[in-house]
């Protein structure tokens, strides 16, 4: 079995972290010795004990070494030119610049417009991203109207068995009363007493009483019928009329008696 993965972390015990020092010591030489070897480079070490004790390794003089390495550091101070914040500031702002002044460009060509000093193969490119473009705006819409489509579904479904509902509860509501599909109702058109006013044979101030009305009224309701009405109403004016004759009668009788 292979070993288990170490927690890296400072190890406590001062023995074992002795015993470790020790050990990844020389396991660091020894691989900065491979790589020298191997690789033909020069390879400087140098390590400082918690105690403060040096050991170090090199593939050649390590005063040679670590003077190229001084060197390389000031050549490296010297290319890379400290810069000041306002300065720095500026140039990121050109650059924005600029990136902002492709984008309105892209733009403009994407709508068309100043497609002059552009070749063939940028053309073609531009068509096939409006063509993209195009492609994914159409499905978009497609799924935007399917959704409507299915709302508007949903909603028939809905108002169908509202609608459903309803018809129900209005045939329940019809079997608590009775029908009266076969029943005859009253007909007051063509009244026997405006044929009878305009004819002379009742006099208005008898109608504007109510007596001649209420009578017809009785009878229409108690014959029912059309015909009975009239027929009713026939017999109630020759009585009416009677009625006047004789007070006219008695009337006249009595101004004849008067002094």
């Amino acid at each position: 079995m292979g070993r288990g993965k170490i927690e890296i972390k400072k190890i406590e015990n001062s023995n074992s972290r002795q015993v470790t020092f020790s050990k990844r010591r020389q396991g660091l030489l020894k691989k900065a010795h491979e790589l020298s070897v191997l690789c033909e480079s020069d390879v400087a070490v140098i390590i400082f004990s918690s105690t403060g004790k040096l050991f170090e390794f090199s593939s050649s003089n390590m005063q040679t070494i670590l003077t190229r390495y001084s060197k390389c550091m000031d050549s490296l101070k010297v290319s890379t030119p400290e810069i000041k914040p306002e300065k720095q500031e500026s140039m990121e702002a050109d650059v924005l610049k600029e990136e902002l002044e492709k984008l309105k460009m892209k733009h403009l060509r994407l709508l068309g417009k100043d497609l002059t000093g552009i070749g063939l193969r940028e053309l073609g490119e531009l068509e096939q991203q409006l063509n993209e473009g195009m492609l994914s705006i159409k499905e978009r819409k497609e799924q935007i109207l399917m959704g409507q489509i299915a709302q508007s579904r949903l909603q028939e479904q809905r108002a169908i068995l509202e609608n459903e509902t309803l018809r129900k509860q209005v045939e329940d509501l019809r079997g608590f009363f009775p029908s009266t599909s076969h029943s005859q109702p009253l007909s007051i058109e063509n009244h026997p007493v405006d044929s009878a006013i305009k004819g002379g044979s009742v006099s208005p101030e008898i109608v504007r009483n109510g007596g001649l009305v209420d009578e017809i009224l009785d009878t229409t309701l108690q014959l029912g019928p059309r015909q009975g009405f009239v027929e009713s109403s026939r017999k109630k004016m020759q009585s009416t009329r009677m009625r006047d004759g004789e007070t006219q009668l008695i009337n006249s009788k009595t101004q004849a008696n008067m002094p």
